[in-house]
């Protein structure tokens, strides 16, 4: 039995981007790339579980993680997304599901190997269902990001927009760590204030609650409120902020209070946003980073 601290779940894409000047690039993307390339390169033994079409194989060439820790089912169709920024910050942006791939089910976490958590990392609605969720939360911790359980697909024209989670007071007491955007809290409680929406979903049962925002990460464990600022110098890598975050965060909790993995977390995701695409650097990186511009949160 191989055992990791963390499996991710989720499909890997390519993004066609437009920015505000109209600038067009083709990236590799997709929640599960950021997330294990995040919790790799801080020394944490992860693996990633996608899907993609026969035709797009070469797209596992892009995770960061050792080949051997790269599982790929075959899918109808890959995941692809566009998106459209309206503003340099990457802050909003108009988005579109291309194509679709097949479900993630409980049976397709291969049966010879384990981990400390499942970090369900999907993209839209449908990526994984409830079941699947409940049957690995039995295992072992279950994290959840709630973009794939509030973002949906308009089968129509591929446009993606946003609605609660009917299921959310069922399942979130089957969910150790929970993580949403601001823009995510406020559609599940009604609330814009980020701390009193982590405090309510903590409060309908998930363990410990993160809320990303591009001043800051903020994490509710139950009992205690947690927060640290983002410090990035320029936003070139803005897109994957909120996977970096969590998948460090979670990881780093293994053998850290929450403050610490906070912290971490933090340093890792404004070191990242300064360079496009998934992150590259190392641990000693991280620790340099907080070092110099963290100095105050020690």
């Amino acid at each position: 039995m191989k055992h990791y601290e963390s499996v991710i779940i989720g499909h890997i894409t390519v993004d066609a981007d437009t920015d505000c000047l109209g600038n067009q690039t083709r990236i590799a993307g997709g929640a599960v790339l950021y997330s294990s390339a995040s919790a790799y390169a801080l020394g944490h033994h992860v693996a990633a579980l996608t899907k993609v079409a026969p035709k797009d194989r070469e797209r596992l060439g892009e995770f960061t993680l050792p080949p051997e820790d790269v599982y790929c089912l075959d899918s109808l169709r890959s995941t692809d997304m566009s998106n459209r920024y309206l503003t340099p910050d990457k802050e909003r942006r108009v988005s579109a599901c291309v194509s679709k791939g097949d479900p993630f089910v409980a049976a397709d976490v291969p049966a010879d190997i384990e981990a400390d958590i499942y970090h369900f990392a999907g993209l839209v609605y449908g990526d994984f269902g409830n079941e699947m969720i409940k049957t690995l939360a039995k295992k072992s911790a279950a994290a959840v990001d709630v973009q794939a359980c509030l973002r949906h697909v308009n089968e129509a024209d591929g446009s993606l927009y946003f609605e609660d989670w009917a299921d959310k007071r069922e399942m979130l007491p089957f969910i150790k760590y929970l993580k949403t955007d601001a823009a995510e809290a406020q559609i599940m409680t009604g609330m814009d204030d980020r701390a009193a929406a982590a405090r309510m979903l903590a409060g309908w049962g998930a363990g410990e609650v993160m809320v990303t925002h591009n001043s800051e990460a903020i994490v509710f464990d139950g009992r205690d409120l947690f927060a640290c600022p983002l410090r990035p110098r320029n936003l070139s890598g803005r897109t994957g902020r909120g996977d970096t975050t969590f998948a460090a965060y979670i990881n780093e909790r293994l053998t850290h209070c929450v403050k610490d993995a906070l912290l971490f977390a933090a340093a890792t995701v404004s070191l990242k946003m300064e360079t496009p695409a998934p992150f590259r650097g190392t641990r000693r990186d991280v620790e340099e980073y907080i070092a110099a511009f963290y100095a105050d949160c020690l």
